[in-house]
């Protein structure tokens, strides 16, 4: 499978998966180990668990990457019922992160069911809603077709 750095536009520490286990056409599964070295890392806590909403974007975003073509810019819009058993995630653990896409229009918009498990129990679910301009810089700056 590809590595991260070539799918996501995200660098260093922000990148925050570290393998993709496998991608299909409409999902991707990728894997992370939590480490005291991590950007949102607290010692004495772990990673909020809050911070499960991000694995999951980057994880779209690694499906997307996948999809073909050069890793860009998207957003994520919201989350839909983002819930979460864990107030923090420790040094050690291995989560994987699951999306699935349930639709996705012609202008960029999607959606994507998103859980993270850690060994066989799932402690977070959300649906995420994304949007991927076909050219984000435009976008921005108001160039773009889809502003108006």
């Amino acid at each position: 499978m590809n590595p991260i750095a070539s799918l996501v536009p995200h660098a260093g520490r922000m990148s925050l998966l570290q393998t993709v286990l496998d991608c299909d056409a409409e999902s991707l599964r990728a894997e992370l180990t939590v480490s005291e070295g991590d950007l949102f890392f607290h010692e004495g806590v772990g990673i909020g668990g809050w911070v499960g909403i991000e694995y999951m974007a980057q994880a779209v975003a690694a499906w997307a990457g996948a999809q073909g073509g050069e890793p860009r810019i998207g957003f994520l819009l919201g989350s839909r019922r983002y819930r979460c058993s864990r107030s923090a995630f420790r040094a050690g653990e291995k989560l994987s992160v699951s999306v699935r896409r349930e639709f996705q229009a012609d202008n960029g918009l999607g959606q994507f069911d998103c859980r993270i498990e850690i060994g066989e129990d799932c402690v977070a679910t959300a649906q995420l809603t994304v949007f991927g301009p076909e050219d984000p810089v435009a976008f921005l700056t108001g160039e773009s077709k889809t502003n108006e």
